[in-house]
């Protein structure tokens, strides 16, 4: 058996398992996607009035800034379905001390604590994400390579929200509870609701080189719409890339501060 062949079994047996539990309360489901599709409303409303009186973001028309709501959409749900509740169990892992019992398992503790869980409350947030952008590109014109493009810094900003996300975890070895940490975590992805044209040029500059927020919605909206250059993809690769290998080292580095049950 190969490492990835390995890997996605396992990954088959945590998620299995996981929805299995999850399930037995079908009426969340339906709670978190009315809740979702309330947020949505809510999302399209505060774009429509901007767009309402004929006022555009420098650039983006009305369909083309849906492109950039549907693709934060997406990233919301992804962090609602796989980052959010992981990073629950790491609180409590480290609050329990069974963080140990991971430590000890012949697997790489990063990705147990990574995938361990899986939550079906953010499908809703997915799909919805892909209605929205299935619906201003069929306005735009939009053909199939497009969208292929565009999943390409899209993936990126994925793997970018997950690295930022697994380091604010890692930090409940020094700061145990830390639960309201996702609150952080949609902060700064609340930034990219909006193309960054919406902002003044100094919040521009801080949400695409100092929190790059540019990078998880509006790069990959650009690029879907054919209108970024290929350097702003290859530095979205290259900040994926980036920060997962900080994400990991970070991750040794706070593993030295951890007190474990048994000692």
């Amino acid at each position: 058996m190969t490492w990835i062949q390995k890997h996605l079994n396992i990954l088959k047996l945590f998620w299995t398992t996981a929805i299995e539990a999850e399930l037995e309360y079908r009426v969340n489901f339906v709670v978190a996607t009315l809740t979702s599709l309330s947020n949505l409303v809510g999302s399209i409303f505060a774009l429509f009035l901007f767009y309402r009186s004929g006022y555009t973001f420098q650039g983006w028309s009305w369909e083309e800034a849906l492109i950039v709501l549907g693709i934060f959409t997406l990233l919301q749900g992804f962090a609602a379905t796989f980052l959010a509740p992981n990073l629950n169990q790491i609180v409590r892992q480290v609050q329990l001390g069974t963080l140990d019992f991971v430590l000890l398992k012949p697997i790489s503790s990063q990705f147990w604590l990574s995938t361990r869980t899986v939550s079906p409350w953010g499908l809703p947030d997915l799909l919805f994400g892909l209605i929205i952008i299935g619906y201003a590109g069929t306005r735009l014109n939009l053909d199939p390579v497009a969208y292929a493009i565009g999943f390409i810094p899209l993936l990126f900003g994925a793997l970018s929200l997950y690295s930022l996300w697994f380091m604010l975890g890692a930090t409940s070895i020094w700061f145990v509870k830390i639960y309201n940490v996702t609150e952080v975590l949609r902060g700064l992805l609340e930034a990219g609701r909006f193309p960054m044209a919406a902002y003044p040029a100094a919040y521009r500059f801080f949400f695409t080189f100092i929190v790059p927020i540019a990078f998880l919605t509006t790069i990959p909206a650009e690029a879907l719409l054919n209108r970024t250059k290929l350097g702003w993809i290859a530095g979205a690769g290259l900040l994926a890339i980036g920060l997962l290998l900080i994400s990991r080292l970070f991750w040794r580095f706070a593993l030295r501060f951890y007190t474990s049950a048994s000692s």
